[in-house]
């Protein structure tokens, strides 16, 4: 079919172009813009009223003019060429090969904005997945399936937490069969790069799909990057059966990208100078993660996002916390004691972290010992305040125990570091190892015959210690 090209471009406008005198044009179709000096760029259909066509430009719309510039609609929306070749390759923000590498043959070309999942149709996430932090796996413990995110502010290590996980995370028992898709949203050249070697340096990049948009990358390919992700992702889980971890950095980037393109679209601004949609499109993003019962794949998201001014209750994080199942959220005050990775686990929450526990998935042990953890740990940051206040002559023995197991929790089990990568058992090992240093009465969480397997002998203690 002949495809008609129009020469009625009647404003240029930020990443927008307006096309009048159009027929047949649909919302989300992709675009394609010829210069009279032959150079050619993409776009596609943001809002189509009556004979107007509003496009945006993924490339920007940087010396082109509404005169010279011709426009041809393909008539079908933006598509991933998905193969399982994509497996250890570098692309962009929309899909292209960047390492160097030949071009992917595809075994399915897939729509980026994916398929509504049935929710009858999906299975319920209660399978661990061990990402080798402790204060993850242990304290807020993540399943397949789950969409949990991490919060961090401007200055705090969530890119090398994100690598870490990239690097060590896995389904045990079924590690041949676990892939990671990484989506590096708006971040520095420099960022990227760290990305690069990381993923090379430790061979991770060989079970790994990484997608790639820069800052300097336009914002339309930026709020394209997520969905093309994700797409990589459903194929090599619902088509090919695997167990796909999803990590997103930066999610506010994403939304800084539809703040940007709606203030262009002249939209009226909603709360915080963010697009009304924000919700809805946050939330067909994280919404893409899940089992279904009918396939073997699975679907879990790491989104992370750096929370504006260190503020929860940014709409970012707020809108985020709606639709997810937890957070982790990562503390500036650890960051400045050099504990790492700096996760604060008072306030952070896996709201599936029940359903991946126990016997037969972790160990028996494994819920008790978390909730005696955060009583002591409580505890202790609240004795540690109240010494602040009062000094240490204020404390009573069991205050004086439990500080000094806040400290030590700190020091030992939350500073693993970023490249110590702990097995589950390993984490509960080390917690019931400080559990010991507290008085035996305090332990009212946990079962007596928990308490006669699992507690650890004297010799056990000094050795940690040492």
């Amino acid at each position: 079919m002949m495809l008609k090209e129009y020469r009625s471009v009647s404003e240029i406008s930020g990443p927008l172009m307006m096309v009048e005198n159009v027929e047949g044009v649909t919302y989300d179709e992709l675009v394609e813009i010829r210069t009279d000096s032959g150079e050619i760029r993409q776009g596609q259909v943001l809002e189509v009223s009556e004979d107007k066509a509003v496009v945006q430009i993924f490339e920007g719309t940087n010396n082109l003019g509404a005169e010279d510039s011709r426009v041809r609609f393909l008539g079908r929306g933006l598509t991933l060429g998905a193969s399982t070749d994509m497996m250890g390759r570098i692309f962009d923000g929309l899909g292209q090969p960047v390492d160097d590498g030949p071009k992917i043959l595809p075994e399915k070309r897939l729509d980026v904005n994916g398929e509504a999942i049935n929710p009858m149709a999906r299975d319920y996430p209660d399978e661990f997945i061990q990402t080798g932090i402790s204060t993850i796996d242990h304290l807020n413990t993540l399943v397949r399936g789950q969409k949990l995110p991490i919060f961090s502010a401007s200055g705090l290590p969530h890119k090398e937490i994100a690598a870490q996980i990239a690097r060590q995370a896995t389904v045990p028992g079924q590690e041949s069969n676990f892939a990671i898709v990484f989506a590096a949203i708006g971040v520095p050249f420099e960022e990227s790069e760290f990305f690069i070697n990381e993923f090379r340096k430790t061979g991770a990049i060989d079970r790994s799909v990484m997608f790639l948009n820069l800052a300097d990358d336009p914002a339309v390919e930026r709020i394209a990057t997520p969905q093309v992700a994700l797409t990589a992702a459903e194929y090599l889980a619902f088509e090919k059966g695997m167990h796909v971890l999803v990590i997103m950095t930066d999610m506010t980037n994403y939304a800084e990208a539809l703040r940007e393109v709606s203030a262009a679209r002249r939209e009226v601004p909603g709360r915080g100078g963010y697009p009304g949609y924000l919700y809805t499109n946050l939330a067909n993003i994280y919404e893409r993660a899940g089992r279904l019962m009918d396939r073997e794949g699975s679907i879990t998201q790491i989104p992370i996002l750096t929370m504006p001014n260190n503020d929860k209750t940014h709409p970012i994080p707020d809108l985020t916390g709606y639709i997810t199942e937890g957070q982790i959220i990562l503390s500036r005050d650890l960051d400045k004691r050099n504990i790492n990775p700096p996760v604060d686990i008072l306030p952070s929450l896996s709201r599936l972290k029940d359903k991946g526990t126990g016997e037969g998935k972790t160990r028996r042990d494994h819920s008790s010992t978390m909730n005696q953890i955060y009583s002591a740990y409580a505890d202790g940051k609240d004795a540690k305040e109240l010494s602040t206040v009062l000094g240490e002559a204020a404390l009573s023995d069991a205050d004086k125990k439990f500080a000094r197991f806040a400290d030590l929790f700190e020091e030992k089990y939350v500073n693993q570091g970023f490249s110590t990568n702990r097995s589950i058992e390993e984490s509960l090992d080390l917690g019931w190892k400080l559990l010991a240093t507290l008085p035996r009465e305090e332990l009212n969480r946990i079962k007596e015959e928990d308490i006669k397997e699992f507690l650890p002998s004297q010799e056990e203690l000094d050795e940690l210690w040492q």
